[in-house]
């Protein structure tokens, strides 16, 4: 029988904390907006992003390597300091190494940190120590010379196993609740990617004052059922693209007209706002594809360029794929045609400048 994986009383996380905390890395590994609703004082959020989840799963890939900035700085923390995680409700002997809190656990043992686990996480503790929890707060900006900023992971999310990193994002087929956007935990404001070129979510298409104030007059809704919120108005020109974020969608058929109608706004001098749901995944694949041709930027370069300005992007596999074909369609070089054979992708992230491989993945 497999021993228990090592994990840490209240008592114990509640005492370290009254004498100041040194010596204490905490990370909470539940859903970000969980996080950023309610967490221990002075825990980090932490997850990972579904494109990394396999490799981590198999061992191909540390722990270490999604940090950002300071590895070394990291390698001295974990030398010295204890880690402790939490999830919402982890008990005392469960299974933990199917969860996303397992598997970090596991990896970051593995990696020579002393981690353990919080036993029954973050409700337990709140119900008994509500004294050391924090409400409400948002998290640090990218400059914010935080934890965050020294673990990389601030921003990311992990998925279950086989989701390729859907499950936390928009729904997966139009059938799904796709006209709530309260359920996003995106920024409330779009994100300039260029002169007159926003990318966002479904609540900045509704938000009118933000339309206003970044002088948006065109919105490319890129989803099957959301509704083009101000149309009857006339004050602003819609197109609509009616692509759920599934592996079964082809996005990348409606490339052409998108362009064009990014460009006609941009050419009259208009902002044009491009959302889906909650701005991560179709808008980004539309976005990225607009790039690759104006810019003449390879699939690499044009998903790090957005990402540097919106670090929270993840197209689904299918849609990387689509652009992959894209990129070869428009004749453009990328650091998988000098390293890999065709069914591999590689990308570098902002916030991490090692190269990243994905899965070997065959695109349909």
């Amino acid at each position: 029988m497999a021993a228990a994986p090592p994990s840490k009383s209240g008592r114990w996380l509640r005492e370290s904390l009254e004498s100041g905390g040194r010596g204490l890395l905490l990370l909470d590994c539940r859903p970000q907006e969980r996080y950023q609703a309610a967490h221990i004082e002075a825990a980090v959020s932490v997850t990972v992003p579904g494109l990394m989840l396999r490799r981590l799963r198999t061992g191909s890939m540390s722990v270490r390597s999604v940090i950002a900035s300071d590895p070394e700085a990291f390698s001295r923390r974990r030398q010295a300091d204890t880690v402790l995680l939490y999830d919402e409700a982890t008990l005392d002997g469960a299974d933990t190494q199917s969860s996303v809190l397992g598997l970090l656990l596991h990896r970051l043992r593995e990696d020579g940190c002393r981690a353990y686990y919080l036993r029954g996480g973050y409700s337990k503790f709140q119900r008994e120590n509500p004294q050391h929890c924090e409400l409400g707060l948002e998290i640090p900006s990218p400059t914010d010379p935080s934890p965050e900023s020294l673990l990389g992971l601030g921003s990311l999310r992990i998925s279950s196993e086989g989701s390729d990193g859907e499950s936390d994002r928009e729904p997966n087929s139009a059938t799904e609740s796709e006209g709530s956007p309260e359920l996003s935990s995106q920024p409330t404001f779009p994100v300039q990617i260029l002169p007159y070129l926003y990318l966002g979510c479904a609540k900045d298409a509704a938000n009118l004052e933000i339309l206003r104030k970044y002088h948006i007059r065109y919105i490319l809704n890129v989803t099957p059922n959301l509704p083009n919120a101000f149309e009857k108005s006339g004050d602003f020109k819609y197109k609509q693209i009616p692509i759920s974020d599934h592996w079964s969608q082809n996005l990348s058929q409606f490339f052409p007209e998108a362009i064009s109608f990014i460009d006609e706004a941009r050419s009259n001098k208009c902002g044009i706002l491009v959302h889906c749901l909650a701005g991560i995944s179709r808008s980004v694949t539309v976005t990225v594809a607009y790039l690759m041709q104006k810019l003449n930027l390879s699939l690499n370069d044009a998903y790090d360029f957005v990402k540097r300005k919106k670090s929270n992007i993840s197209p689904n596999f299918n849609f990387m794929g689509q652009l992959l074909d894209f990129e070869r369609t428009l004749g453009l070089k990328s650091p998988c045609d000098l390293r890999s054979p065709p069914t591999q992708l590689y990308f570098t992230t902002p916030t991490n400048n090692n190269l990243f491989q994905l899965d070997s993945l065959e695109f349909t």
